[in-house]
């Protein structure tokens, strides 16, 4: 019996070293765009992926000079096909990945990775939420904004591209069936600075842009998610130097989350953002600091740190704000930013 098992088991490890052998290579891998004349086309990293580059050839917001070349990709070593890391980004663009038609909420996340501006972690924090919300009918947008690395500056640069990807988002919403007052944005840590700027800098950047092919269409978010941020415009290095930035007072609601023992400093970051909110009575503001966690953590359960769970606080969050409702319903959060919009100042003391 015993020598029967042994060469069966021999056999086993024989067959299955000749399957190792003649594994066939990976098929349709992502790889960056050719580089031709005219402006670099980004090429989709998910199937089924709609590319769009914000702005058109010949933008002043565009480097000229730079705008041909290719973005550059860093591929996931363990895993066949998966983008970890994209730099080299001259022609800022968006991937549209729609929800199914069936359960549709006509709500869109735009996403904006992380990586401290030198690089993008397009894959944790962007291909990898994909099909997180489309189990629950969310449009969702990855977003590939211009990097410090490559010379460009976040608080203007990388903001302004998200502000437009939300334009543009919303010019598209009927053909992509959006809810034009149901796009949000979520940011991770770097991508995060930038969500927490477009919350109060877009009646800026609408005023600036009003005579462009999207002058008429805002660029507010209608709702704000910020994982583990960086520092926010409320940060005391940044209102040291530049005053406090105002905050709208149709300022849509954030939701943000980091952890506080493994990850300080970003917990520190976030909840500035969230006091400067809370202060100015902007409604719907939640804000989770969980005891553990690491930074980067994206939808990962981490060990099952506390910090894992973040993800299902946000969609509660999100359908107790009327989220998850059918396209075209009002949402609470927008009854309650028009409700705090028509009340009268507080009274001075």
């Amino acid at each position: 019996m015993r020598k029967f098992i042994i060469t069966g088991l021999l056999a086993a490890s024989v067959a299955t070293s000749a399957l190792a052998q003649s594994t066939p290579a990976p098929q349709m891998v992502p790889k960056p765009g050719p580089v031709t004349k005219g402006p670099y086309l980004p090429q989709a990293i998910l199937p089924g992926g709609i590319v769009m580059p914000l702005y058109p050839a010949g933008s002043p917001f565009l480097n000229a000079k730079r705008v041909a070349e290719a973005e550059k990709y860093t591929m996931d070593a363990a895993v066949p096909g998966r983008v970890s890391r994209i730099v080299n980004i001259h022609n800022p663009s968006i991937e549209v990945h729609l929800a199914g038609a069936n359960n549709n909420t006509g709500t869109a996340i735009i996403l904006a990775p992380g990586g401290g501006h030198s690089t993008l972690v397009i894959g944790l924090e962007g291909a990898d939420p994909v099909p997180f919300f489309f189990q629950y009918g969310i449009n969702t947008i990855i977003l590939r904004n211009r990097l410090r690395s490559d010379g460009y500056e976040p608080k203007t640069d990388g903001v302004y591209d998200l502000q437009q990807a939300i334009r543009m988002v919303r010019a598209h919403a009927a053909e992509w069936k959006i809810d034009p007052r149901k796009i949000g944005v979520m940011g991770f840590s770097a991508g995060a600075e930038l969500t927490m700027a477009s919350a109060i800098q877009y009646p800026d950047f609408n005023a600036k842009n009003g005579g462009d092919a999207l002058g008429s269409v805002s660029s507010r978010p209608d709702f704000v998610g910020s994982i583990y941020p960086g520092p926010s415009l409320f940060t005391p290095v940044w209102t040291a130097k530049n005053g406090t930035p105002p905050i709208p007072k149709d300022a849509p609601p954030s939701f943000i989350a980091g952890a506080g023992w493994q990850d300080k400093v970003h917990a520190v970051w976030a909840a500035e953002y969230f006091d400067a909110m809370l202060n100015a009575g902007i409604p719907n503001v939640e804000m989770h600091i969980y005891a553990r966690g690491l930074h980067g953590n994206g939808l990962q359960y981490r060990d099952f740190t506390a910090e894992g769970t973040w993800q299902d606080r946000f969609v509660h969050w999100l359908r107790d704000l009327g989220f998850f409702n059918k396209p075209g319903v009002e949402t609470l959060a927008a009854q309650d930013v028009a409700a705090f919009v028509k009340a009268p100042p507080p009274a001075t003391p």
